[in-house]
């Protein structure tokens, strides 16, 4: 039977094939951007009442991000790794985690053999989505359609609606409880100004209720993470990530507002 360590590695293995797909002419990436992020904040700990009742904790967190972005012949690709360093804490939440999300787009566009449209939808997109969660042996699919908008002064705008197809381990081979099925909805984006030595950029995705395999209620969430970057030359970037999560992973009584110290490096 294949393990959890196993299978994370085959899951880094593939991405790394499909970053490596230059090799290949028909796959070979029209662009490509690689960073390294070091982020620094005092995080909440969710679910905690279960554990201590009446007692909230936040730990001091290092997450260290290795992001890539490319885009190919009929679409693109995105994928982070986080390596998750926090102190120890009451019930070992995050105490050393490794998450991942990768998502290959598929251009209907650049399918069709079309140039980006010029109007305020420039594409639309075919979506493939995984999220895995080291930890608490977390698998979920994220098949879904994404627009790709024409905004003046943005370099990126995009909005992504998916299913969120849970394929956990479960409660009983040691992980999180599994979960029903459910959805997202992303925004994700790109603003640029100051020419350039400046941006604001990231993600704000909203994840709709379900029920964990315990009939325990998974509350809808929203979580955003936007960034404001100042560029001090173009391979290192700093600033800050502010992170507004409610219902953090679903918990009704955890509300994230951190602020976090941010170093990009461009690889």
């Amino acid at each position: 039977m294949r393990t959890r360590s196993t299978f994370g590695a085959a899951i880094v293995g593939i991405v790394l094939v499909g970053v490596g797909a230059g090799s290949q002419p028909a796959l070979a990436a029209d662009w490509s951007n690689t960073e390294a992020h070091f982020q620094y904040g005092s995080l909440d700990t969710p679910y905690l009442g279960f554990v201590a009742p009446g007692l909230e904790e936040d730990k001091d967190t290092l997450i260290v991000t290795l992001q890539h972005a490319s885009g190919w012949k009929y679409g693109e690709n995105f994928f982070f790794f986080d390596v998750i360093f926090a102190d120890p804490g009451i019930n070992g939440f995050n105490d050393n985690d490794i998450y991942g999300e990768w998502y290959p787009y598929f251009s209907l566009r650049k399918i069709g053999g079309k140039e980006r449209g010029k109007g305020k939808v420039g594409d639309v997109r075919f979506i493939a989505g995984l999220n895995y969660a080291s930890q608490a042996k977390v698998l979920k699919y994220l098949p879904g359609i994404g627009l790709s908008w024409n905004v003046k002064g943005f370099a990126f705008l995009n909005t992504d609606f998916t299913a969120y197809v849970d394929s956990s381990s479960g409660a009983a081979n040691g992980g999180a409880p599994k979960e029903d099925d459910s959805f997202m909805f992303d925004v994700s984006w790109k603003r640029p100004f100051k020419n350039g030595k400046f941006s604001i950029e990231g993600h704000a995705e909203y994840i709709g209720s379900r029920t964990n395999e315990f009939n325990g209620p998974v509350e809808a969430w929203i979580l955003a993470q936007p960034q404001f970057r100042w560029y001090v030359n173009p391979n290192l970037a700093i600033g800050i990530e502010y992170q507004f999560w409610q219902n953090k992973l679903g918990d009704g009584n955890t509300d994230e507002n951190a602020v976090q110290a941010l170093v990009v490096w461009g690889l």
